[in-house]
């Protein structure tokens, strides 16, 4: 056998080995893969997809078309699926609402707001049973970064429940309201001068 022929299977293995490495690189970058099921964002709720721009699982979302974003949203596992989306809702310039998938099952559940605009969470509402809705939102009302209303939905049915109030600041609950019968009016009001209850009947459903 000659020579020539000895060095024919080195060559092959070379050409085997170098195929092998570029499958392996395209199956690890998921680039294609990313950029073909990525996310897709409506902001403004006009029916038409944002414009946004991703990298290293982060993307910019600009709803407008203005050449800035209105929302970041981010993706920590990289699985895919945005964990947290921050919004700025009235368009000027500030991300004042972040949302958030606090379990981690694909579903945004954690919605935290800047109602006041004065750079401090000021409302923060959760959806509890992931139903897609939200049961629970609490309130700080005073800007001293303790939420004091706290409103509840607990049988999930779009209706307040329940609504504790803390009027003093104090950290203690000094007023809570609730709907006995689930009729979606509130009808008894627990006060620390009357906390047997004291029945009364609101005029419209407290949609939560």
């Amino acid at each position: 056998m000659s020579e020539y022929d000895e060095a024919a299977p080195v060559e092959e293995d070379v050409t085997e080995d170098y195929t092998a490495e570029e499958e392996t690189y395209t199956e690890d970058s998921g680039y294609t893969d990313e950029y073909a099921t990525g996310e897709t964002f409506d902001l403004d709720a006009d029916g038409v997809a944002d414009e946004t721009i991703t990298a290293d699982g982060v993307t910019f979302i600009d709803s407008d078309g203005d050449g800035d974003a209105e929302g970041i949203a981010t993706d920590y596992t990289g699985d895919g699926t945005s964990d947290e989306l921050i919004i700025d809702g009235d368009n000027d310039g500030y991300l004042e609402s972040i949302a958030s998938d606090t379990d981690g099952n694909g579903t945004l559940d954690t919605f935290e707001s800047d109602t006041d605009l004065d750079g401090y969470t000021d409302q923060v509402s959760v959806d509890t049973n992931d139903d897609g809705y939200v049961d629970s939102v609490a309130t700080d009302t005073n800007a001293d970064g303790y939420a004091d209303v706290v409103a509840t939905d607990a049988n999930y049915d779009g209706f307040v429940d329940d609504i504790s109030i803390d009027s003093n600041a104090d950290g203690v609950t000094d007023t809570v309201l609730q709907d006995t019968d689930q009729d979606a009016f509130l009808d008894t009001a627990y006060t620390e001068a009357t906390p047997e209850g004291d029945s009364f009947q609101s005029s419209t459903g407290q949609v939560i």
